[in-house]
């Protein structure tokens, strides 16, 4: 897919699927062509990866037909505005609790290359010449914003934030989400559950794309896309290398008659590994 594409699968259609890319091996956009990705989610948040690297990637899987979606570190239009520039189709901005966030993030997305007082007077409502308007989205029609849903104050501010012009779809971020609501990593809880669908229903409502980065039980995922969630990112490179090779492992060792530990360790989506 490319950017228009991908933005009109999240306002009016969908599901669409990607993974996250943490590898910046030359040989994984090949290997991943017959895969059936819609787009790639390239994290920058929690994944030490410089610029240049970011770039290529980039560039490769847009060139490849998977829209590239990169986090930023923070909701910054600076940093949005610079991975865009390296080759990015989509920004996914981290923590998002409030609507003016929202705002200057669609700034440097939607209305680039204005900057500084004449954006602001324009974010603000002022009228712009209609050769200018036109000529800006057209420019920018390839550029999605997606902001991340991960905390209590972000869902009791939701209606605000999806209001804001400009947002294309919202990201759960379950392991936060979860921890925010005071329920870590327990994401069949009844509460964790209702948050999800109130954030599904929400944005589905507003044509605003839903989606989630999850990483644990398929049927879950699958109940999610039936309760209207049209973008899933499922799990990530280094996740799924760990679980199929644990598995290998484990079963070679068990026809081998070699005893298993009993807790497997199994990476977090940032890198982080728990039992």
């Amino acid at each position: 897919m490319n950017g228009i594409e991908l933005r009109r699968a999240l306002r009016t259609g969908g599901p669409v699927f990607g993974t996250l890319v943490v590898s910046p091996s030359p040989r994984l956009p090949t290997a991943l062509t017959g895969a059936g990705l819609d787009f790639i989610f390239i994290d920058t948040e929690h994944i030490a990866l410089d610029r240049a690297q970011l770039s290529w990637m980039c560039q490769v899987y847009r060139q490849m037909g998977m829209a590239p979606l990169v986090r930023i570190p923070e909701p910054s239009p600076t940093l949005a505005a610079m991975a865009l520039d390296g080759g990015a189709v989509g920004i996914v901005a981290p923590y998002i609790e409030k609507p003016e966030q929202v705002t200057a993030l669609a700034g440097a997305v939607k209305w680039r290359p204005l900057k500084g007082q004449r954006l602001e007077r324009l974010l603000n409502g002022e009228e712009i010449e209609p050769q200018l308007r036109r000529y800006l989205e057209q420019h920018n029609a390839h550029n999605i914003l997606v902001v991340n849903i991960e905390s209590a104050p972000a869902v009791e501010n939701l209606d605000a934030i999806l209001d804001v012009a400009g947002l294309d779809a919202v990201l759960i971020g379950p392991h936060d989400l979860s921890c925010s609501l005071g329920f870590p990593e327990q994401y069949d809880h009844p509460q964790f559950d209702k948050a999800v669908r109130n954030i599904i229903s929400s944005a589905r409502a507003r044509r605003v794309g839903a989606g989630i980065h999850f990483w644990g039980d398929l049927q879950q995922e699958v109940r999610w896309l039936k309760d209207g969630l049209n973008m899933l990112i499922h799990s990530g490179d280094i996740t799924l290398f760990v679980e199929h090779l644990t598995r290998d492992l484990q079963t070679l060792k068990h026809q081998a008659g070699i005893t298993q530990p009993s807790t497997v360790p199994r990476p977090h989506i940032d890198g982080r590994v728990t039992v």
